[in-house]
């Protein structure tokens, strides 16, 4: 019965909207002032059950503590105590809204509650959407100045406008996930009870951040990946952004994101509105495992951009040469790469302007000269006779002192008057917000694309914001908004003019990494650390959230030049086929049986490649003394296990990998030693991961389903 009803109603009667997913149900209640507030979120409930929730009442209640009705975004006003999810100053000096509801829509999977200030000129639009292929729910703000310009000015100053509010249930305790970590060290899971306290979560760097992530969970502690409630939220924004968790004394466990940090304001004049970027959020009752996978499928269905397309065996060109490059040079690694089965080749930093090191050229985006005589035609011409396309690295957000673009114009650089401006790795950024930076990028982005035979985009992104002003500008602050949307445009733009062109998004490895820059990019390079025991953390922390389409993941020399430690080519082969797989070490280099060794091992992952890039993805043990990860074909007829082990101990064989995932009452092949298993053995007993002696071992192992 609970299939056949639509996926979004609103009973003006009762105030009561409800929103159904295949598996989950939210609903909230208008309360009497006005203001939304939620009601339910988790398993589906029939209508009659749901109406007949009691509001909420605190346990405490008294003239001191906050109201216990959640807020779906609490307005500055009232017995409000916690996080305010908007926060606004009228010109009279008035700080906050309060609400009059005035209208709901409802529109196939949308609803939109319109909400009108009692005293001023200000309107809010919350907004809701479900899909009828996940259980994903994408909330947004949408905030409107309802003065008329023609009357007199009356501006509106937003200190926060936040996408949601999100409310947990009541629970015996509670835990918060989310990933932590820094350049070099990615995607770090994090898992911890909640305190007492307001937890805050962000970046304040201008792009997402490698040290935080808008990306958390929510259980009552005794979750695992196999099963508990779960509730998970991310945000779709690559600018600054701030998630504040709130767990009260009297039980209550709410949590509020958006754009932005903290002391940065934006004016609304009349007619003027301000939307906030979609923050999304999921139920499941199945555990961590499901979560991701929940997550994994909208993002294949309803993010990246062309997910049915195989993203390439990559090979990049930046281990190898530096910024020491050359036509010659690059041609002699395309033709090795080419021979262990790249399918896209991507010259990297060093190939423009006067760029010989990262002191200078940075914004002049023409080939160097004397590097490339005839422009990179002939490079790209070579590639792509070799079957490859041909990628290029581009940094089109910052500038080097030392550069005919910042000589022309270094008024287009983000600085703050009577402020010395800070230089980091030797550059400063440029002010996307400003209207002619921004279709300066468009324009030479174009040109590189249309005259070099660009199949492919490597968009790096290497400084956080610093001293982020805009001289002369009424609004300041708006370029931290203003300057990711222009980000977002542009590669929106590209790929409209170039069908079929690709965008790698990159900022000094996972720095600007979330759905927002996912929405326009195909993959993600996860971090600069290529040492593949230091990966396999990282790559655990990113499929918390990103599917493995989605993961670049590079095989790169021994010893790794982040680490200095040694590792087997297969080791690190393995480890790099769990993702996006790339090869970026000196091909010159190594030997003909490591060549050889890579070719096969290349091959093997075009063989898998449907399972990691588009199957159901199972992290079937933690990152350990034995890590395994399990890729299955969604209709169960082929399955892939990566297993490694970064170190041995004497009299410690390791354990058998069990595959939950698996069907216990079906038979599974195992080609290469041609052995047939039975499920219900692989799911409660396990399989043997077929490691080999010593450290740094992995293994591959494929299975087919031949029965009944």
């Amino acid at each position: 019965m609970l299939a056949t009803l639509p996926p979004v109603t609103f009973d003006s009667d009762l105030g009561l909207a409800v929103l159904r997913t295949p598996n989950s149900l939210y609903a909230l209640r208008v309360a009497p002032d006005g203001s939304p507030r939620h009601l339910y979120w988790g398993a589906p409930l029939d209508t009659v059950t749901l109406a007949a929730l009691p509001e909420a009442v605190s346990p405490a209640a008294s003239s001191f503590e906050a109201d216990a009705a959640p807020d779906e975004l609490a307005p500055q006003t009232g017995a409000r105590f916690g996080p305010a999810g908007l926060q606004v100053r009228f010109a009279d000096g008035t700080r906050g809204a309060q609400w009059r509801f005035t209208g709901h829509r409802v529109d196939g999977d949308e609803l939109r509650l319109r909400l009108d200030d009692r005293h001023g000129p200000l309107r809010a639009e919350l907004c809701y959407r479900v899909r009828a292929d996940t259980d994903v729910i994408e909330r947004w703000t949408e905030l409107t100045h309802t003065g008329s310009p023609d009357g007199p000015p009356e501006p509106i100053t937003v200190d926060r406008l936040d996408s949601a509010s999100w409310t947990a249930p009541p629970l015996s305790d509670y835990r918060l996930g989310h990933l932590v970590g820094g350049w070099n060290s990615e995607f770090q899971l994090q898992r911890d009870r909640l305190p007492v306290a307001e937890t805050v979560l962000t970046s304040r760097r201008g792009i997402t951040g490698h040290h935080a992530g808008p990306w958390l969970t929510v259980d009552d502690g005794t979750a695992t990946e196999e099963q508990g409630e779960v509730w998970s939220t991310a945000l779709a924004w690559s600018g600054s952004w701030r998630v504040t968790v709130h767990r009260d004394p009297v039980g209550r466990t709410t949590w509020t994101g958006g754009f932005g940090h903290e002391g940065l304001s934006w004016t609304l004049r009349a007619g003027q509105s301000l939307r906030a970027p979609a923050y999304a959020g999921l139920y499941t009752p199945h555990g961590f495992g499901a979560a991701s996978r929940v997550w994994h499928h909208y993002i294949r269905g309803h993010v990246l951009p062309e997910p049915e397309r195989d993203r390439p065996v990559l090979y990049n060109s930046w281990e190898a040469t530096g910024f020491d490059v050359d036509e010659a040079g690059q041609i002699r690694l395309a033709r090795l790469a080419s021979r262990v089965g790249a399918e896209l080749f991507v010259l990297d930093d060093g190939w423009f302007g006067t760029r010989r090191d990262d002191r200078s050229g940075l914004g002049d985006w023409t080939p160097r000269p004397e590097a490339f005589p005839g422009g990179l035609r002939p490079l790209a011409d070579e590639v792509h006779r070799l079957g490859m396309d041909f990628g290029l690295w581009v940094e089109p957000e910052m500038v080097n002192r030392d550069s005919e673009l910042h000589r022309a114009h270094p008024d287009w650089v983000l600085h703050s008057p009577r402020l010395d401006a800070t230089e980091l790795r030797n550059q400063l950024v440029l002010n996307f917000a400003r209207p002619e930076v921004e279709e300066w990028a468009r324009r030479t982005l174009d040109h590189l694309v249309r005259t070099h035979g660009v199949d492919w985009l490597k968009w790096d992104a290497n400084r956080a914001f610093t001293e982020a002003g805009w001289p002369g500008h009424p609004d300041p602050d708006r370029l931290w908004i203003d300057h990711t949307r222009a980000v977002h445009r542009i590669m929106d733009q590209l790929r409209a003019d170039h069908p079929g062109l690709r965008i790698e998004a990159c900022a000094g490895g996972g720095g600007r990494v979330d759905l927002g820059i996912l929405a326009r990019t195909d993959q993600a390079w996860t971090s600069d650390n290529t040492d593949p025991v230091d990966r396999i953390g990282i790559q655990h922390g990113f499929g918390q959230l990103f599917p493995a389409q989605a993961m670049a993941a590079w095989v790169t020399d021994s010893p790794n030049t982040t680490t200095g430690r040694r590792t087997p080519l297969r080791f690190r082969f393995h480890v790099a086929m769990a993702g996006a797989l790339g090869l970026g070490g000196d091909l010159t280099s190594w030997s003909e049986e490591e060549l050889a060794e890579a070719t096969e091992l290349v091959a093997r992952y075009k063989e898998i490649r449907p399972l990691v890039q588009r199957g159901h993805q199972h992290r079937v043990t933690p990152p350990g003394p034995v890590t395994a990860v399990h890729y299955a074909a969604p209709d169960d007829s082929e399955h892939a296990l990566l297993v490694w082990r970064p170190t041995t101990r004497f009299g410690h064989g390791p354990d058998p990998v069990r595959l939950p995932a698996l069907d216990p009452e079906a038979l599974y092949l195992d080609p290469e030693l041609n052995r047939v298993h039975s499920g219900a053995v692989l799911v409660r007993k396990g399989i043997d991961p077929r490691l080999p002696d010593g450290d740094y071992a992995s293994s591959l192992i494929r299975l087919r389903r031949v029965g009944p």
